[in-house]
C-alpha cells in the first residue's frame, strides 16, 4: 500500500489518480481535508483513505503513518510529495521565507522518513519517495533558498539509501521540470511570481494539444 504526503493537488494528486486506476491501495495526506475528501469521493471503485495533516508536524505525520499501518498492516511505499516554493532573491531577506522552506520542504521530508522508518525497517521492505527538483542539482539565481532545500533532500534520500540498504528500504528522487501546478502561489515576490508565469507560459500552451 503506498502513503502519500502532499496528495491533494498538482503532482500529488495526478499521483493518486494514476495509482487509483492501477488498483493500488492508498491513503492520502496534505493540510486541505476538503480537497482530500473531494478527491476520494471522485475515485471510484478503489482502496483509499485520507487524513488531513501538516508535513511539519511530526505528530500529524506519524498519525497518519499509524494510520495506514492499522488499516493495512504494512506501508509499502511513502511518497513525501509536500513543498513549496516562495522564491526571491536574496537581498530581500525575506527570513520568514526562508524558515518556511526549511521547515516544509526539508523537515517536511524527514518527519515522513523518520514516521515510516521503523515501519519499513520492521518489514525489512520498503520505498521512500522524495520529490525534489531540477533546482537540486542546478542553482538557478533568486531560487537561490529553495534550491538550497532541494539540494537538502537529494543529500538526505542518499544518506537514507546507503544506511538502509541492507534493509532492503530503496530510496528515490524525483526532479521534474518546470510543471503547471499551483506551486507558484506560495511565490509572495510579485517580480519572481511574474517570472514563473512568464516562464511556464509556452509549456501551459503546449499541453492544450
Amino acid at each position: 500500500m503506498v502513503v502519500i504526503l502532499g496528495a491533494s493537488s498538482g503532482s500529488g494528486e495526478t499521483t493518486v489518480r494514476l495509482l487509483a486506476d492501477k488498483g493500488a491501495k492508498l491513503v492520502i495526506a496534505s493540510r486541505r481535508e476538503e480537497k482530500l475528501r473531494e478527491l476520494a469521493d471522485s475515485l471510484e471503485g478503489c482502496t483509499v483513505a485520507y487524513k488531513a495533516a501538516d508535513v511539519v508536524s511530526y505528530e500529524e505525520v506519524k498519525a497518519v503513518i499509524d494510520m495506514a499501518v492499522e488499516l493495512y498492516g504494512r506501508v509499502d511505499v511513502l511518497y513525501n510529495n509536500a513543498g513549496i516554493m516562495p522564491t526571491a532573491p536574496l537581498i530581500e531577506g525575506r527570513r520568514n521565507e526562508w524558515q518556511q522552506l526549511l521547515d516544509i520542504n526539508v523537515m517536511g521530508v524527514l518527519n515522513g522518513i523518520s514516521a515510516v522508518l521503523p515501519v519499513m525497517v520492521k518489514q525489512h521492505s520498503g520505498h521512500i519517495i522524495a520529490t525534489d527538483s531540477v533546482l537540486g542539482h542546478h542553482v538557478y539565481e533568486n531560487s537561490t533558498v529553495y534550491c538550497g532545500t532541494k539540494f537538502a533532500v537529494r543529500a538526505i534520500m542518499e544518506g537514507l539509501r546507503q544506511e538502509h540498504r541492507m534493509d532492503n528500504i530503496k530510496s528515490t528522487i524525483i526532479s521534474p521540470g518546470n510543471v503547471a501546478t499551483d506551486l507558484y502561489q506560495s511565490i509572495q515576490s510579485e517580480s519572481a511570481r511574474q517570472a514563473e508565469l512568464d516562464f511556464r507560459m509556452p509549456y501551459a500552451r503546449a499541453s492544450r494539444f
